[in-house]
């Protein structure tokens, strides 16, 4: 019998109280056209019902119903598992998506897990082992003493335990069987060997897959084309047919959001560096400009989301990877894209002209290893304990993605934000920071309605450092509490830094550095470099 069948066929025997576990990472690799006949297939018949959803990573991007949002229906969604999940605010609609309604509305048991444990519990599961051990995670909102990970008040079970070996605290995560595992390849044969050669990611797609066929479960995959047998070489196939019960044929499918294809992505071929975009000016240009001064040549440097994700292209503006330059600077994502340059907003977690392209699951081992010594990461609050919190606040709440294990085992640390937030508005002119409108909510607050890390701790303990980087104030984390070490030209220092946090630092340098005018130019800053 053939593989190859219609998105309709291939959830119809989907029963209920399964668990449907799939990979996206935002737009790629996202199976939106499995995921989208399973949400219709229960409107249509109200079957399956009571699923639990796994997804190790933020799957879909609020640009309309995409990944996650096609199956975020009542009665259709029991459980949701998930690594991150996906807040922005649809610009067409102007709503969140339809999954944060289900969170918000307490609808659905929603947990969330950092996403190496996201990845890490599949290799757990594909070799039938109890769990997946780890001390990442300890002291935060994924610890049992913290909320164990809990979104929803729906959301009673312990699925994380904290247990002691040897005197040592460890996060526990039992494994659970995944019943059907749904991935998106470029390519199928007619056996179902998979290949990934128009795709910049595979995340966790492999581990998936075994997890789900060590549990008895089945595997459907979607691809944009079918080729013939033998038509690939076997270093290419990434998946063996064995392992693929039926393949769904998408040729529409885009390579992300807006973004049909671009093979600069696979690096073939690279990109010319002039084509790359430019950040525009504004305070996350100035936060990334000012960040960037702490990135070193020669050293992995893994960059999240937000501001963060501009450093490497504010690099760029400023010519520091031409003439073969871009050798000297080694930079990556926890999605596992080597080299080249970061991208950000809605193409980030891949790299332009990359020089090797890792799974999800090694790359987790090189950030639990800390080799990615250089972190530069998004701040949503950050309190007077030396809490981050990106994972939950206001209406929003993403989960912490990649973020506890990139924030635990890398030595240095940035943290990238604006001040305020909430109608926030400024100006740069003739190098100097003007604001217009302060937002109405200080990042500075007392106490953090998340625990994302502990960074004092972290500075204390593991003898990491950490700088707090925004547009109009930079700040050391010491073991003792926050040092202003800069401030804006144009900045009044008690009216926009220390009259806008909820508590006082523990000290203001004196004298008190001006962050370098060029900073605020609309021209490309001159950037001195760390080294």
């Amino acid at each position: 019998m053939s593989k190859i069948v219609d998105a309709a066929a291939a959830v119809a025997s989907i029963p209920d109280r399964a668990t449907v576990a799939s990979v996206g990472v935002i737009g790629w690799i996202t199976p939106d056209a499995v995921l989208a006949a399973l949400g219709d297939r229960f409107r249509a018949t109200g079957a399956p019902r009571d699923l639990t959803f796994y997804f190790p990573c933020g799957t879909g991007d609020a640009q309309g119903i995409k990944g996650m949002d096609h199956v975020a229906q009542d009665g259709l969604m029991k459980r949701i598992v998930s690594g991150s999940y996906i807040n922005p605010v649809d610009p067409v609609t102007g709503k969140r998506p339809e999954l944060m309604r289900l969170v918000r509305e307490n609808k659905v048991e929603a947990y969330s897990w950092p996403l190496g444990a996201s990845m890490q519990w599949l290799r757990e599961v594909a070799r039938k082992s109890p769990g997946y051990l780890t001390r990442v995670g300890l002291g935060t909102y994924v610890d049992p003493l913290h909320g164990g990970g809990r979104f929803t008040a729906r959301a009673e079970q312990d699925l994380i335990r904290r247990v002691a070996i040897d005197g040592e605290d460890y996060l526990f995560y039992p494994t659970w069987p995944i019943d059907v595992a749904i991935v998106r390849a470029s390519s199928a044969d007619a056996d179902g060997n998979l290949s990934w050669e128009d795709e910049a990611l595979v995340s966790s797609s492999m581990a998936l897959v075994l997890a789900a066929k060590a549990s008895g479960g089945r595997v459907i995959a979607q691809v944009r084309r079918i080729v013939e047998r033998e038509a690939r070489a076997a270093t290419a196939v990434r998946i063996p047919g064995v392992f693929v019960d039926a393949v769904v044929v998408a040729p529409e499918m885009m390579m992300t959001t807006r973004t049909p294809f671009e093979p600069a992505y696979l690096s073939d071929p690279r990109m010319p560096l002039d084509r790359l975009p430019r950040p525009v000016m504004g305070p996350d240009k100035v936060i990334a400009r000012r960040a960037a001064r702490e990135v070193r040549r020669r050293e992995l440097s893994i960059f999240g989301f937000g501001a963060a994700a501009d450093i490497p292209l504010v690099m760029a503006e400023q010519g520091l990877f031409e003439n073969g330059g871009l050798a000297d600077w080694w930079f990556t994502t926890e999605h596992g894209s080597y080299g080249g340059v970061v991208m950000s907003d809605w193409q980030f977690s891949a790299n332009v002209n990359p020089d090797a392209i890792m799974d999800g699951v090694s790359q987790f081992d090189v950030i639990d290893g800390g080799l990615c010594r250089f972190a530069a990461l998004a701040f949503a609050q950050f309190d007077a304990a030396g809490i981050v919190n990106v994972s939950r606040f206001g209406a929003a709440n993403p989960g912490a993605g990649g973020f506890i294990d990139i924030a635990e085992n890398a030595e240095r640390l940035v943290f990238t934000g604006t001040f305020t937030t909430g109608g926030f508005d400024c100006a740069c002119e003739s190098g100097r920071l003007r604001i217009v409108r302060d937002g109405k909510i200080s990042k500075f607050v007392e106490t953090a309605e998340s625990i994302t890390y502990r960074v004092r701790d972290g500075v204390r303990d593991r003898g990491q450092t950490a700088l707090v980087v925004t547009e109009r104030a930079v700040f050391e984390v010491t073991p003792d509490g926050l040092v202003l070490t800069e401030i804006a030209p144009g900045v009044d220092v008690r009216a926009h830094v220390l009259d806008r946090m909820d508590y006082a630092p523990l000290a203001v340098a004196d004298p008190l550095p001006v962050m370098d005018p060029a900073l605020f130019e609309a021209s490309p800053a001159t950037l001195a470099l760390a080294g």
